[in-house]
């Protein structure tokens, strides 16, 4: 376990690298902004036509999507972190009971069926999110062990992923490459509207997380050691279950489907900070924001002016890095 005087120090090299990547993508991309010019944009008034055009990018553009970025790995990443606690399971993540695959099935149906709006494709996209993890919680809560919720998910996300290639199946060639472009994961939709909404609610949902990090270190001992300490088990799995899903819902309903951010930054610090959950979820918050900020970057720069879909981006580097993981950390 870190020390408190380390564990600061930790969180403060974590933020200054997050601040700074921030600083660095806001900067980057098919209109390159100088960084002398960055600073004077945050507090003066533009005064030529180069400095205007900056300015609109920045502020329009680059800020709300980097923040937004910032946002959604963070959310992901703390959501990661529950689960893995409440499975006791460093493969679980928050698609596990269905979550993610109920949103992305209301998002494809809501395009195939006509919407065009982002906020009706959202709306779908939540909806279909809080219908998935009912459902998984009415056939898991027969069960007395959280394994119940596991297979209830496993059924759900086959269903949902059914559904979904059914939808893709009967879109017209117009809808193909919205279902396609959003199935990919892309934080393009971020702006200052949407943030007004997201930002609020993954903050509370993440604290409200952040404050059940005595029961996820008690749950790693084991449910009935868990409940010799004093924890009412049962009604600490139904509060993971219910705040990973209010809190991944809308982060899939903006971002789409993104993966490996939820699996490998928590188990990532897991290894490197340890298990106690006092640190690994803020630890979990600040490098998932930074994994998905540094992700979107790329995605932006790679192949500009075009634009990789950030969930390949995420997979591409994510898949390998974690295989290398389970090879480097399963060796006698």
């Amino acid at each position: 376990m870190l020390r408190p005087a380390l564990a600061r120090g930790t969180f403060a090299i974590l933020a200054a690298l997050l601040i700074a990547l921030m600083l660095a993508a806001s900067i980057s991309g098919t209109v390159h902004i100088p960084l002398g010019a960055l600073f004077h944009l945050l507090y003066a008034t533009p005064q030529t036509p180069d400095e205007t055009l900056w300015h609109t990018v920045l502020f329009d553009v680059r800020l709300p999507r980097v923040v937004f970025a910032a946002v959604c790995g963070g959310g992901l990443a703390i959501a990661g972190a529950a689960m893995q606690a409440l499975f006791r399971n460093p493969l679980a993540e928050p698609g596990l009971v269905g979550v993610s695959a109920g949103g992305a099935l209301g998002a494809v149906a809501a395009i195939v069926f006509g919407a065009t709006a982002f906020g009706w494709i959202a709306g779908m996209a939540f909806c279909g999110s809080l219908a998935a993890l009912f459902v998984a919680w009415q056939i898991g809560r027969r069960s007395r062990a959280v394994g119940g919720l596991l297979l209830a998910g496993v059924a759900i996300n086959a269903v949902c992923g059914s559904l979904t290639a059914l939808c893709t199946w009967v879109a017209t060639d117009a809808q193909l490459r919205s279902l396609t472009f959003w199935n990919m994961g892309s934080l393009a939709g971020g702006n200052w509207a949407l943030l007004a909404f997201l930002a609020p609610w993954t903050l509370l949902l993440s604290v409200l997380l952040l404050r059940e990090w005595r029961g996820m270190n008690a749950l790693l001992l084991g449910e009935r050691e868990a409940g010799h300490l004093g924890f009412a088990i049962r009604g600490l799995q139904r509060r993971l279950t219910v705040l990973v899903a209010l809190l991944v819902g809308p982060l899939v309903a903006a971002c789409g489907t993104i993966g490996f951010v939820g699996l490998v930054v928590p188990h990532l610090v897991r290894i490197v900070l340890g298990a106690q959950h006092r640190i690994l979820l803020p630890a979990s918050i600040l490098t998932g924001a930074i994994a998905l900020v540094l992700a979107d970057w790329l995605a932006r720069i790679a192949l500009s002016p075009a634009e990789v879909p950030v969930g390949i981006v995420t997979s591409l580097v994510g898949g390998p890095f974690f295989l290398w993981l389970l090879a480097r950390w399963s060796k006698p």
